[in-house]
């Protein structure tokens, strides 16, 4: 099984322009007033953007390596990371100033969670809602913690140090079976899915795409640092709740063991780095640069945004009794991997 993906068709003027340069070897070719006419939420900006990302991970099957520093690849998305953080900061006018005020509301659970997708599944959730659930989050999943490792040579001591610590926890300790992707990839195939990397991306709609382009985009600027440390501590301080309702959903649909191991690993692992990132990671960094606190707060208030914005868009399509997905999973599927059932 080839390791990168392949390249998927585009979706509007940015991402066909982007797909062509990258089939062709040339130049992408797109109108002048393409990325500021683009919808900045829509399916072909945030699909180019994507990517242009991939570029920076494993890339794209047939396609020269050499592109990931292309300066014409290059120039159009700083043109769209622009329009990106451009709405982030539109939609964000009274985000917090503060870690204190950006985390206070992370660290204690709602006590109405009528409206979280987590418990939806663990309460009321299908198979079939189980198996798109985890098509849509495999973009992260199959990549998990890699985006958040370029922050590591921008940290000093004890932020660097606490950094390192949690993503030797994510790598598997030293164990590959261990490694968090792996147990993701365990998790799709107890749901009858292809675990192949990127095999989902043409299925992504733009909220999902979104939210991975969101820690790219903060992992490949060193001036986005302090966002990109908000993002994280935001995912391991959520974490935690969120995959203890998910393993009950997994358990409740009998979506097999390792579907379930996933996020009761995760349970126990993000409870320890919640802790090691607030006093770590976070206060760390602001003992050494305190001049970035409002870009810790903001990358949580970004990052909190794109994740309400995805569960709407999901909540919404399973309301109407449709599918989340651009490209629907079949229904009838069971658990076909090999622990399910046991």
């Amino acid at each position: 099984m080839p390791l990168a993906p392949h390249l998927v068709e585009g979706r509007g003027e940015l991402s066909h322009a982007v797909t062509e340069a990258l089939r062709s070897g040339a130049a992408p070719r797109y109108g002048a007033g393409a990325v500021a006419g683009a919808d900045p939420w829509g399916e072909d900006l945030q699909l180019a953007l994507y990517l242009l990302y991939e570029l920076h991970y494993r890339g794209f099957e047939g396609v020269d390596d050499a592109r990931e520093w292309d300066p014409e690849l290059l120039r159009l998305r700083r043109q769209m990371e622009a329009r990106f953080l451009g709405v982030l900061r539109a939609e964000l006018p009274d985000a917090p100033r503060t870690v204190e005020e950006a985390f206070a509301p992370l660290l204690v659970e709602p006590v109405d969670l009528s409206g979280s997708l987590s418990r939806r599944l663990a309460t009321e959730g299908e198979l079939w809602h189980l198996r798109e659930y985890a098509a849509l989050r495999s973009l992260y999943h199959l990549k998990e913690a890699d985006p958040h490792v370029w922050v590591v040579p921008r940290l000093t001591g004890r932020a660097k140090a606490s950094m390192v610590a949690i993503e030797y926890d994510e790598f598997g300790a030293g164990r590959a079976e261990r490694v968090h992707a792996r147990l993701f990839a365990d998790l799709m195939d107890d749901l009858g899915l292809d675990h192949a990397y990127g095999r989902y991306l043409d299925h992504a709609p733009a909220p999902l795409l979104a939210t991975v382009n969101l820690m790219s985009l903060f992992g490949l600027h060193r001036a986005l640092r302090g966002a990109l440390v908000g993002h994280f501590a935001c995912v391991e301080i959520t974490s935690s709740p969120g995959s203890r309702r998910l393993a009950k959903a997994m358990r409740r649909c009998g979506a097999g063991a390792a579907a379930e191991h996933f996020y009761a690993e995760h349970v126990e692992a993000d409870a320890v780095h919640e802790q090691v990132v607030r006093h770590g990671v976070v206060d760390g960094l602001l003992t050494d640069e305190p001049a970035l606190e409002p870009d810790i707060a903001f990358g949580c208030a970004a990052t909190v945004l794109l994740e309400d914005r995805l569960g709407d868009h999901i909540r919404g399509a399973w309301d109407r009794g449709g599918s989340a997905l651009r490209i629907p999973l079949g229904r009838d599927v069971r658990p076909t991997g090999p622990s399910a059932g046991r």
